[in-house]
């Protein structure tokens, strides 16, 4: 009974009580229509309180599988407590990043610490993971390493996976690509052969850094309001809102969580109306099944055949996998061989990826390393991860490509970047989003761990922007370990972060000429407007390098050009260049007595310059307001008279064709 004020609610607008009846039309539209029917009211379900306020509408089915969620972990926690190894292990991990129980990394490590003795390598992983991160217990790579290498030996894919990033990067181990591009094979070898033909679902990568410096971005999630107007449109019968949802629910990514059922009401839809795409799409579903939709190669073949000839590439592409595979059809090679190449010539990217296979294995074809090279390559230019997979195990051996350790194992982490594991990052951005700091950040420590550089830089961001489970002088230092490993693997901001770091002595001492080192290794890699006004910056102070103010000029230039944004700062700098310039010139004159008796710092005190950036900075607003008033002020000539049509008007109600 613990969800019967749902229950009534849902009775009071109309839902069918029947649980088949439902079902024949979709809970969900007799779910929204209730939700839009009590806006503006809160509902209690359970323990849990599902509040519609503010213009937000929040799922009260939601908050009833929350309880409901709730409610077995209670059911985990006395199965746990009778020693079950499976719920002690699912009990602890809750308790580590507050999953459902209140967060507890004390009671976490008993746990995990009972469990490693019993032999549980994803115990054995966490508590490598707590020695590694200094959670519940002082920090010790050396354990950390024990603890991950006893949990990959037992088999568990996140121990290996955090090895392999370890051996690449150096990590509290002597780095050995050979021993990376081990560890990570074999946990790619799993996500890829766990990957459907679709290329699995998307990974969202939220950089909490770009959410707060630019609010207006929404870091590729689609807002709420948005997702609610193209459902409108989509329930108004437009095509393109149809299949762009179906693929959205389908693959999932973007705020929207994968949802079958959903996936193929939209693409039914739009099929019925004489889409092909969605057509295509039908018959992906139906080739590959799922729990809604059951696997039938008869109704795929039906779907691939009849939008393959109406030129679809997704169609080809499918009927191409039917011949290879011999679904439905006697298998064929040569028609196989023929429809990957009409989708390939189209730009779709399975139709790349088979044609690469063929090529690789030599099915239908005379094997061709080149030719498979040169597919995989623009198959993984729009991402699939299969791609990434079979380009990764052609450098590791060698085969049609010079061997290249580094960029194998570089492919192989980007695939094992790719596994189920990586839904963490949405769990971790959630938490983040609720306020629920201590979550998000042991989360994305243990992200960072595996190697996720997005991981990285967000565990050092919300240890330098808010108080966490570490005291106040661990923060800095830990942050400044969790930059420097993100500006390892590319990230600039990050790199920039180590220069302010250095610069201003957060979590380390002052050191200029580090600052200068980062500066300038984000400057000439990354190219970054910032790091180029901060060299000419310490250019014009001799902070760490030579005075030069013709060096500081050409790099508060290179930053303008560099950005639009760093335009006005470049200005005001470069006037108050100027007078320097004009301070020195005026000291290699005769009045080098006089002017060096003249100490601006003492005369207009030791924040001179930012008062006159501050002027120069009225002065230009009074001139441009001035001048926009001016523009203003003139006449301007009156409107020529309108002409006739020289054909007549398009009658109401008749749309001429685009």
């Amino acid at each position: 009974n613990q969800g019967s004020e749902t229950e009534l609610l849902l009775e009071a607008r109309g839902v069918p009580s029947n649980e088949e009846e439902r079902m024949k039309v979709g809970w969900q539209r007799y779910y929204f229509d209730a939700i839009k029917q009590t806006f503006g009211y809160g509902l209690c379900v359970g323990y849990h309180c599902c509040t519609i306020a503010s213009g937000k509408v929040y799922s009260i089915l939601y908050n009833y599988f929350l309880f409901l969620h709730y409610r077995l972990y209670d059911r985990l926690l006395k199965v746990a407590e009778m020693g079950h190894a499976k719920a002690m292990e699912k009990v602890a991990y809750a308790m580590l990043f507050g999953d459902y129980l209140p967060q507890s990394i004390p009671r976490a490590k008993e746990i995990f610490e009972k469990l490693a003795l019993e032999g549980s390598p994803k115990a054995q992983t966490a508590l490598g993971f707590l020695y590694a991160a200094g959670l519940g217990v002082n920090s010790s790579q050396a354990k950390a390493l024990v603890y991950y290498t006893f949990g990959a030996l037992g088999g568990n894919l996140l121990a290996h996976m955090i090895l392999g990033y370890r051996y690449w990067g150096g990590v509290g181990v002597p780095q050995s690509c050979e021993s990376a591009l081990t560890h990570y094979r074999l946990v790619a070898n799993h996500v890829a052969s766990d990957v459907s033909l679709t290329g699995g679902s998307a990974v969202q990568r939220i950089r909490l850094l770009d959410e707060v410096e630019n609010p207006g971005s929404s870091s590729g999630m689609l807002e709420e309001d948005l997702i609610q107007y193209y459902q409108f449109l989509a329930e108004k019968g437009d095509v393109q809102a149809q299949v762009g949802l179906g693929q959205l629910n389908l693959h999932g990514g973007r705020g929207v969580e994968q949802n079958h059922q959903r996936a193929y009401e939209y693409f039914n839809q739009a099929a019925n109306a004489g889409n092909t795409h969605a057509m295509a799409f039908l018959g992906k579903m139906y080739s590959e099944g799922s729990e809604y939709v059951p696997q039938n190669n008869d109704t795929a073949l039906h779907y691939f055949k009849k939008a393959a000839d109406l030129g679809n590439p997704v169609g080809q592409s499918g009927l191409g996998m039917a011949y290879l595979y011999g679904r439905g059809v006697p298998v064929n090679y040569d028609l196989a061989l023929k429809y990957f190449q009409k989708a390939a010539e189209q730009g779709w990217v399975d139709g790349q990826l088979q044609l690469g296979s063929m090529y690789y294995n030599g099915i239908g074809v005379k094997r061709d390393y080149k030719q498979a090279l040169k597919f995989f390559n623009l198959a993984s230019q729009a991402g699939h991860i299969l791609a990434f997979y079979n380009l990764a195990q052609m450098h590791a051996t060698g085969t049609g490509v010079m061997r290249s350790c580094h960029t194998a194992v570089e492919l192989f982490k980007n695939v094992c970047e790719r596994g189920r594991w990586s839904e963490r990052l949405m769990a971790a951005y959630g938490s983040f989003k609720d306020g629920d700091m201590d979550s998000a950040l042991v989360q994305y420590l243990l992200l960072a761990e595996q190697g996720y550089e997005v991981a990285q830089s967000n565990v050092a961001f919300i240890l330098d922007q808010s108080e966490s489970i570490f005291n106040e002088n661990e923060s800095y230092p830990r942050a400044l370990l969790h930059w420097t490993r993100a500006a390892a693997q590319g990230y600039t901001v990050a790199r920039i972060k180590l220069g302010d770091y250095h610069f201003y002595g957060y979590g380390t001492d002052v050191d200029y000429e580090t600052a200068v080192i980062h500066y300038r290794l984000a400057s000439e890699q990354q190219h970054s407007a910032q790091a180029m006004f901060n060299l000419g910056y310490m250019h014009e102070k001799g902070l760490g390098i030579k005075q030069d103010i013709h060096l500081a000029k050409r790099f508060y230039d290179m930053a303008a050009e560099a950005s639009p944004d760093a335009q006005v700062p470049v200005f005001l700098a470069l006037c108050k260049l100027g007078l320097i310039y004009a301070q020195q010139y005026l000291q290699d004159l005769n009045l080098n007595e006089l002017l060096s008796q003249v100490d601006l710092d003492q005369l207009l005190g030791p924040e001179w310059d930012l008062y006159l950036m501050t002027v120069i900075a009225l002065l230009l607003g009074t001139v441009v307001a001035y001048r926009q008033r001016q523009h203003q002020a003139v006449p301007r000539a009156p409107p020529a008279p309108p002409r006739p049509p020289a054909q007549p008007e398009q009658p109401a109600g008749e749309p001429e064709e685009q």
